[in-house]
């Protein structure tokens, strides 16, 4: 567990910072937010224009000395102590000379060749962010950027094929802070360019009601049918962990109303906190904002951050998908109802009162997708929610509440800016040896030319990495060494950034760390490991799915559209009767039972399903079509003898 999700868990990030603490904290987020409007936006204000890498030392400075009031040395001190003020200010001393000299950087070429004194700054920029990343991000992941940062000084020490071009410290430290290959590169570009305004955009979405319309569209939309607290969760989780990007946070947060509303309809306390984990870890994957790494993504891949988003829409409705049908079939075979009618809320008075939350989406996946604006429409989205705001006396902004919106924001962008700093030194790293190369080469040739096994090696990776870093260290650790390699191997470069994104997000769900389902059974008190367990089955999607739209692009919308909908089509069906098998449930045709029979039905389904989504005819030499078609047949099959059985059991009875 690291750090900061531990933090989450005792409920440590929402404790108050002492008063001085707290209004640094709160001007400096909005120096940096305005520095960001004046650099994305172009205003040139006083004829001030700054290169990028002027802005990234601003802004970095700024959240790098806040990290040291925001995660203190001893979490147990409550006044800020001395020597957290001095890290603070010698972070900004640094951050300010790089961006005083960046032009001068630039020009002399300091990341090969920097003066002494820039040399001497950079080694205590380097020390100060490798300080800030253990803070923020914890001792694991802290360990990791340790290793790899100062693996260039000692890789010609390294056996093939660990060996790389050695650098000492003394040249390595420039290049992890003036290079743009390094703490500078394509993480923190993204943060800069892209991750600001979104994250602003989203805290700006939850503080003005925005969590409690979607909570009450929820509720209006599916409350009422049968396992509605759970559907409700669904529907809430998802639509809150899009707009957080944080598992934790989402669970605690949805997870306080859910849960409970779950028990008192007859869930088991471990079922309720496998859905709400499951629930809470989906909506990191669900456009239209998705968590950070997403924006990551876009600058890895150089295309605009919409392209990302429509391209995970198919997976995340799937992963969704499955979870709803899973929970329906466990509600009606236990015969749990919804939630009572009398409790809800009426769809036309919530959408009465949400519909200017409605507008805001509306607007911003105009400015996305209509205009691309990916930099500049999470601002203009989030001046409108302003506006909006002012109107609506029941979430008005004061200047009590505005004050800890700021803060709030400045919390979450420091944590962020701390890991990404210290992510960016293994980018470096990889960077100054040439290693990435010669870990993809050998990569292939491990796994031959079996593109499955190469998959599997890379899910595994990620799998393990994720139980040590945060979602978006472990992304941007893997796109710089397994990516290459699937790409290689002739795989759709997109497809294969978004499948090493699901498998980082495995972890959150899967024992033995599973923090998404342990922090929703300490909630619902259940075991956590059974918990877990449970949250494994019923997110089985997660697993299964990165597979499917990684060998057959059409579902992340890299195909002629006919074949996209073919493929849909085929693969919802086959979600469906994969998740009526994992309850031994179907709709329309009743339980399956628990019998030899029904076993054998369960796994009869699951063969038909795979047959008709997964995208293997190609390594059977059979024709495409036959594959998909036999699953289909098979299915129908199965869901006429499973109607037929349960209408011979009601006679009999």
């Amino acid at each position: 567990m690291d750090a900061s999700e531990k933090r989450e868990l005792d409920g440590a990030t929402n404790a108050g910072l002492p008063r001085a603490a707290n209004a640094v904290v709160g001007i400096g987020t909005l120096a940096a937010v305005l520095l960001s409007i004046h650099q994305l936006f172009n205003l040139q204000l006083f004829g001030v224009v700054l290169l990028q890498g002027r802005y990234l030392y601003l802004l970095s400075g700024i959240f790098l000395s806040l990290s040291f009031l925001v995660f203190r040395m001893r979490r147990k001190d409550r006044p800020v102590p001395f020597y957290d003020w001095m890290l603070a200010a010698l972070a900004a001393v640094c951050a300010g000379y790089f961006a005083w000299t960046a032009e001068t950087s630039l020009d002399m070429g300091w990341e090969y060749a920097a003066p002494d004194t820039a040399r001497w700054f950079a080694i205590g920029f380097y020390l100060l962010i490798l300080e800030a990343t253990r803070r923020a991000g914890g001792l694991p992941l802290f360990l990791i950027v340790l290793a790899f940062s100062l693996y260039p000084t000692f890789a010609d020490k390294m056996p093939d094929p660990l060996s790389g071009f050695q650098s000492p410290f003394w040249d390595l430290a420039p290049y992890h802070i003036i290079s743009s290959e390094s703490s500078f590169g394509i993480p923190m570009r993204a943060f800069g360019n892209l991750v600001i305004g979104f994250i602003l955009f989203g805290a700006v979405l939850q503080r003005t009601g925005g969590g409690a319309f979607f909570n009450d569209l929820a509720l209006a939309l599916v409350g009422r049918y049968r396992g509605g607290a759970a559907k409700v969760a669904v529907f809430a989780s998802g639509f809150m962990g899009s707009m957080s990007g944080s598992v934790i946070s989402n669970v605690l947060t949805t997870g306080a109303v859910s849960i409970p509303a779950m028990k008192r309809t007859g869930f088991s306390p471990r079922y309720a906190a496998a859905t709400e984990a499951c629930a809470s870890t989906g909506g990191v994957l669900m456009p239209p904002i998705m968590g950070a790494t997403a924006f990551v993504m876009a600058s890895f891949l150089g295309v605009p951050y919409v392209e990302i988003a429509l391209a995970a829409a198919i997976p995340s409705f799937l992963y969704y998908f499955g979870l709803f049908a899973q929970l329906d079939s466990y509600s009606a075979r236990r015969g749990l109802k919804g939630l009572a009618k009398q409790d809800l809320p009426k769809l036309v008075g919530a959408l009465k009162e949400g519909w200017p939350y409605i507008a805001v989406f509306v607007v911003l996946i105009y400015l996305m997708v209509g205009l691309r604006q990916d930099t500049l429409a999470p601002f203009y989205a989030t001046a409108l929610l302003l506006v909006i705001n002012q109107f609506l006396r029941r979430f008005r902004f004061t200047l009590k509440s505005a004050a800890h919106l700021v803060v709030g924001v400045g919390k979450s962008l420091t944590e962020l800016t701390a890991v990404l700093l210290g992510v960016g030194l293994i980018v470096g790293a990889f960077s100054a040896t040439g290693l990435a190369g010669t870990l993809v080469n050998e990569l292939i040739f491990i796994a031959g030319t079996n593109t499955f096994v190469l998959l599997l090696m890379g899910a595994l990776t990620a799998f393990i990495f994720g139980m040590g870093m945060t979602v978006t260290a472990c992304y941007i650790f893997l796109a710089v060494v397994l990516a290459p390699a699937l790409e290689q191997a002739g795989l759709n470069q997109l497809a294969v950034h978004l499948f090493i994104l699901y498998w980082g997000m495995v972890s959150y769900i899967t024992p033995p760390v599973a923090l998404g389902a342990f922090a929703a059974a300490t909630m619902a008190g259940a075991s956590p490991m059974r918990a877990g367990f449970e949250a494994m089955r019923l997110g089985g999607v997660i697993y299964i799915a990165p597979f499917l739209f990684v060998l057959n692009p059409a579902l992340v919308g890299q195909a002629p559209a006919g074949e996209i909908i073919v493929w849909f089509t085929l693969t919802v069906a086959a979600v469906w009767l994969m998740s009526s098998a994992l309850q031994g449930y179907i709709i329309f045709a009743g339980d399956l039972g628990s019998d030899a029979l029904g076993m054998l039905c369960r796994f009869a389904l699951i063969v038909a399903a795979v047959l008709m989504a997964a995208p293997i005819g190609a390594y059977t030499g059979l024709p495409s079509p036959v594959l998909p078609v036999t699953g289909v047949i098979l299915g129908a099959a199965l869901l006429f003898l499973a109607r037929r059985r349960n209408t011979e059991l009601k006679l009999a009875v």
